[in-house]
């Protein structure tokens, strides 16, 4: 049944019936947030059978519609999360590969655009960074309303991580991942809290290493690496992003404007222009309300810049 996107029902379309987009529409149907959740793939057969598997196991989560659905369902969608892509196949580049989801995400965005949604783009797809950056160019929307999921995973990882150096609750750590989502990445130190203490001055108190400055490089490593581990051990990584998405989907569903790590276009914020890439935004029903440009040292900022030289030169390749 449509429905008109202002009338409080939560319409939630995802587009890749793949891992990751079925380990999300898993989670997401657990989470008691969307009212729908609609399916689309250009593998009907695949598409059908994450539904079916989904809605025989609705007598153990909240009440949600879950379907199959085609593109008239992006019109009345307050999120449109796009996860499909091509896998890199036997002899083919970088180059190759990015070609090919540039073209399956921008076409979708096009679509989507046709057929005058009023909700939000999520763009899961990778590159992610420059994918969201194709999208925002084909759809024609603004800014604010096509948006990746960027580093939100690499910042959860990069928490994991010093908790576990650390020995405290994950949850009284704050920090974030900045850049792109990839092997520029820059973990941002001049932004890392625990328990409300900046990480500069909690390492004195705690007094639990010797050297800090190693174990942050040995930190930044795991969490840059964190992707290949996974991949090279089982094949590909799903439930942590599932899980990133959801957090994502909350904050614009419930309108939280929760402050995420999120690939946005960038309009000079730290000397950046033209790019997508990821920096700490209050996300909501609309997307991006705004980018909260926090202060980063003189190193960071550089690593920043290079990151966007890195995504820059790869938008190059793909206009060539």
């Amino acid at each position: 049944m449509e429905h008109d996107i202002s009338s409080g029902s939560r319409k939630v379309v995802v587009v890749g019936a793949g891992a990751v987009g079925a380990t999300y529409c898993y989670s997401l149907s657990q989470s008691g947030l969307a009212d729908e959740i609609v399916i689309i793939d250009k593998n009907t057969d695949l598409a059908t059978g994450q539904v079916s598997d989904l809605i025989h196991g609705q007598p153990f989560f909240p009440t949600v519609n879950i379907r199959q659905g085609t593109s008239d369902d992006y019109t009345d969608a307050n999120l449109i999360v796009i996860t499909a892509g091509s896998a890199m196949k036997p002899g083919e580049t970088r180059l190759d590969l990015l070609k090919k989801n540039a073209a399956i995400v921008g076409g979708i965005a096009e679509e989507v655009a046709l057929k005058k949604s009023r909700g939000v783009m999520l763009i899961v797809s990778n590159p992610v960074d420059v994918l969201t950056w194709v999208a925002i160019k084909r759809s024609g929307w603004t800014n604010n309303r096509v948006i990746g999921s960027g580093t939100v995973l690499d910042s959860a990882r990069f928490r994991h991580f010093i908790a576990q150096h650390c020995e405290v609750d994950v949850h009284n750590v704050h920090a974030y991942i900045l850049g792109e989502h990839g092997d520029s990445e820059v973990a941002a130190w001049s932004m890392t809290h625990i328990g409300g203490i900046p990480i500069d001055r909690y390492c004195p108190l705690c007094g639990g290493c010797a050297g800090w400055k190693h174990e942050r490089r040995k930190i930044e490593q795991l969490v840059r690496e964190s992707a290949y581990h996974v991949i090279n051990a089982k094949g590909s990584t799903h439930f942590a992003v599932g899980l990133a998405l959801v957090k994502i989907t909350s904050s614009i569903l419930r309108r939280q404007n929760s402050v995420l790590t999120v690939s946005v276009k960038l309009s000079g914020e730290y000397g950046i222009s033209d790019l997508c890439l990821s920096l700490p935004a209050v996300v909501s029903d609309t997307g991006i309300v705004r980018i909260v440009e926090g202060p980063l040292s003189a190193e960071e900022i550089e690593l920043l810049q290079h990151s966007g030289s890195v995504l820059k030169e790869a938008i190059n390749l793909l206009n060539q």
